[in-house]
């Protein structure tokens, strides 16, 4: 006679692990959910910014090449500063041909890369006179300064450096500076019989020589 099968025996259950049993006739009520209609905490307010420091652009310049500049010139030296890494002195007009031949022959300022001006129409003296200057020797940029009314003439440094010539051409023909001294001082831009210095900012684009544009090109300005 086969054997009957035995009733298989439940799984023991370790020492401590044994499951809880839930009390009879007590049910756990589920877990309420948020009221999203609830107001929510207010996020603070982000701390403000501190302050930036303020930008300077322009600081007192004080090397040994200014004070030998001042040592030699005295008040002929205006003011002198720095301006993000560019030395800048500004002069009496004057002087300008005196100090020029000092800052070529004694400082090696031996190349005038650039003349020009900007003008400042509401200034007593509107007008500076602006000349970037290059020493080989010292690989050194040094920007030199005048101030002029608008009546008031400019020494020429032609005799100093050479290329002012067309330069000082061009600002007498943009702003209507006359340079004193200067071999030839004509228009080199617009023609001779053209009037008004079309850089000065009290200056009509729009309006032109109105004569010469319609007599010679045959259109009426502003076109």
């Amino acid at each position: 006679m086969a054997d009957e099968p035995k009733e298989p025996k439940p799984p023991q259950v370790p020492t401590g692990d044994k499951p809880a049993s839930p009390t009879p006739g007590v049910s756990t009520p589920p877990a309420k959910p948020a009221d999203a209609s609830a107001p929510s905490a207010p996020a603070k307010p982000a701390a403000p910014a501190a302050p930036k420091p303020p930008v300077v652009l322009q600081t007192p310049l004080a090397s040994e090449f200014v004070t030998r500049f001042r040592a030699k010139f005295g008040a002929a030296l205006l003011d002198a500063i720095e301006d993000r890494k560019q030395a800048i002195l500004t002069v009496e007009r004057a002087r300008l041909v005196e100090i020029s031949l000092h800052l070529r022959d004694e400082e090696k300022f031996d190349m005038l890369a650039d003349l020009t001006a900007v003008d400042w129409p509401k200034r007593e003296k509107r007008f500076d006179v602006v000349l970037d200057l290059y020493a080989f020797p010292k690989n050194e940029r040094l920007r030199l300064k005048v101030h002029a009314a608008d009546a008031e003439e400019v020494p020429s440094v032609t005799s100093v450096w050479p290329t002012a010539n067309w330069q000082e051409r061009e600002v007498f023909d943009m702003f209507g500076i006359v340079f004193s001294g200067h071999p030839n001082l004509k228009r080199i831009l617009l023609p001779d019989e053209w009037q008004g210095y079309p850089l000065r900012k009290d200056y009509d684009i729009l309006q032109q020589d109105t004569a010469w544009v319609r007599e010679n090109l045959g259109i009426e300005s502003g076109q």
